[in-house]
């Protein structure tokens, strides 16, 4: 009998969002609150004010970039951990070239010219652990683990000695024409790396669906001794494409430095390229679904602040982490009742 085939990931993030309403319903109740009345209040004050909707696309445009970066390590079996390192790594070469260019500099030369630097800081450091991986058999996520902490060292011994001016944690601010434009009102957070980063969720998608080249890296995760067979060399391609995930990472320096901060500063997306993990998971790995991920979160995120009259600001990390929990529990149940549902079909 031939079994009919189920598209299980919709399932899976449909049920944990469920699951995920369920639990934080759960916790605003224990508070003495009505759900209903915070979970519209949340929803409400995101979408009605200008501000805060610019800041949920300046934060789901970081985690646009470092959730592609670990999507993209993981379609050749690699768990790339390293996106803040990857992260850190770009904010810091982009803000020091930023700086350093002739101020008549023009835009159409300085933009790429930093995002370069940072994509190509990021990629150095996604292509080492890479390299080590498949060349000497280090386990990546050992080996991230210590980049992580070596590039944050590097970055506050950079700055404490070489950047930070008039006894603050900020270097100089980058020329005018390194600056992208932001997007809304003048001082908005939002800026145009936003469509850059959506446009690199497309053509992602495209790659990963239409051309040789996606198609043989997924194979390199998937089956690596039939891609062998098939001729690829397995080593190269994945050495190639942590360097491309290093690079995704890298490219937030473009939303954090070249659109909003204008400059490097201790601690500047902290926490944002692990948080790049969890849009991976809950994206389910998808380019597209990596994007609706970060959206999901930046809102939960912004609009637990927004709400922080009716319940605790911190009920917003809460339900992140709900929401990221429930896609662990629902993933394992849904593919098994979609497997006997085949199966029976």
């Amino acid at each position: 009998m031939k079994h009919k085939r189920i598209t299980t990931e919709p399932l899976i993030v449909g049920t944990a969002f469920l699951l995920a309403l369920a639990i934080g319903s759960s916790l605003m109740l224990a508070m003495g609150k009505s759900p209903a009345h915070v979970w519209w209040a949340m929803l409400s004050r995101v979408v009605s004010n200008d501000y805060n909707l610019t800041q949920v696309a300046y934060r789901a445009t970081t985690l646009v970039c470092t959730g592609l970066a670990v999507g993209l390590a993981m379609d050749v079996g690699m768990f790339n951990i390293a996106a803040e390192g990857q992260m850190t790594a770009g904010v810091l070469a982009a803000a020091v070239l930023g700086a350093a260019l002739p101020a008549g500099t023009p835009s159409a030369l300085a933009i790429p010219l930093c995002l370069l630097a940072a994509a190509s800081a990021g990629g150095a450091v996604g292509g080492s652990i890479g390299a080590l991986k498949v060349l000497r058999g280090a386990h990546e996520v050992i080996s991230s683990v210590m980049l992580n902490a070596l590039i944050a060292a590097v970055a506050l011994w950079a700055g404490n000695s070489l950047l930070f001016t008039n006894g603050t944690t900020r270097s100089e601010t980058i020329i005018n024409n390194a600056q992208l434009p932001c997007l809304g009102a003048p001082g908005s957070a939002a800026n145009a790396m936003a469509f850059i980063a959506l446009g690199l969720a497309l053509g992602l998608t495209w790659l990963r669906s239409r051309t040789a080249w996606g198609q043989t890296w997924r194979l390199t995760g998937q089956a690596p001794a039939v891609a062998r067979a098939l001729g690829s060399n397995t080593k190269r391609t994945t050495i190639l494409v942590m360097t491309a995930s290093g690079a995704l990472a890298g490219l937030a320096a473009g939303n954090l430095v070249l659109g909003h901060h204008h400059a490097f500063e201790e601690g500047l997306g902290r926490g944002l390229g692990l948080l790049g993990i969890a849009v991976a998971l809950v994206g389910q790995l998808e380019p597209l679904g990596i994007v609706a991920a970060a959206v999901v979160l930046s809102v939960l995120s912004v609009g637990g602040l927004a709400a922080a009259d009716l319940v605790p600001k911190e009920l917003s990390e809460m339900l992140q982490a709900v929401v990221i929990l429930a896609i662990v529990v629902a993933n394992p149940i849904v593919r098994r009742l979609t497997t006997r549902t085949s199966e029976a079909a």
